[in-house]
């Protein structure tokens, strides 16, 4: 087999090496490396082989920000909306530590970005934090404290 590079267009950020095995190496990886990569294989008997590799790149997931409408809520009569402010797709939302069990009472919005809790209940005081992450890296924001006063 030979390898040959006709005008191979890679990408201009980043090192590529082509190897004599016909494997492909990318160095300092940026975003531009994202995409669809093609390689053909030709054989000797004259027959071409073609295949498709994608490559996605990630960067560490950076922390994310929470923020709540009121932090100091008075039980059956005020609700509270938190809101997650994050670049990532994924959004999880932990209660003291744990993963969130959502209540009756508890609403996420579609993007998990907003979580709604209406009314207050005693049991929802305590620290909430929603964590950020992607394929490589996840990060919680900094847990927020959520004090309900009996009426």
């Amino acid at each position: 087999s030979r390898i040959e590079d006709p005008h191979v267009r890679f990408p201009k950020t980043g090192e590529v090496t082509i190897n004599s095995d016909g494997s492909l190496l990318l160095k300092k990886v940026t975003k531009g490396c994202a995409g669809i990569y093609t390689i053909a294989v030709e054989k000797q008997d004259s027959k071409t082989l073609i295949g498709y590799g994608k490559i996605s790149v990630y960067r560490h997931v950076r922390k994310p920000t929470l923020r709540a409408s009121n932090t100091t809520v008075t039980e059956d009569k005020d609700a509270v909306v938190l809101t997650c402010n994050s670049n990532e797709l994924t959004i999880q939302w932990l209660f003291n530590g744990k993963e969130l069990q959502p209540t009756e009472r508890m609403k996420l919005s579609q993007d998990r970005r907003s979580l709604t809790i209406d009314p207050v209940k005693r049991e929802d005081a305590g620290n909430y934090q929603c964590e950020a992450s992607n394929p490589i890296s996840s990060v919680a924001s900094v847990a927020l404290e959520l004090d309900v006063k009996l009426e």
